[in-house]
């Protein structure tokens, strides 16, 4: 499944649930890119994720600095 960066932002938007369930689908999103990876992805569909997730991970750090800081520091370049 592809996401964007609307669905992304509609997240962080949500005012019913919580930060850290807000993060938590967040994260869940970026896991399920990278599982949906494999060896038939193309190098473009491969950067796309990593794009998505550099994404996912600064909204993640509006919500919470530290962690979002620590996820965009540790992410494979």
């Amino acid at each position: 499944m592809k996401y964007k960066k609307e669905i992304i932002d509609k997240i962080f938007d949500y005012k019913t649930i919580s930060n850290k369930e807000k993060i938590d689908i967040l994260l869940e999103i970026d896991v399920n890119q990278y599982t949906n990876c494999g060896i038939d992805s193309t190098k473009t569909e491969i950067e796309t994720v990593k794009r998505n997730s550099t994404y996912i991970y600064k909204i993640i750090k509006k919500i919470n600095p530290e962690m979002g800081k620590q996820f965009l520091q540790h992410q494979d370049k």
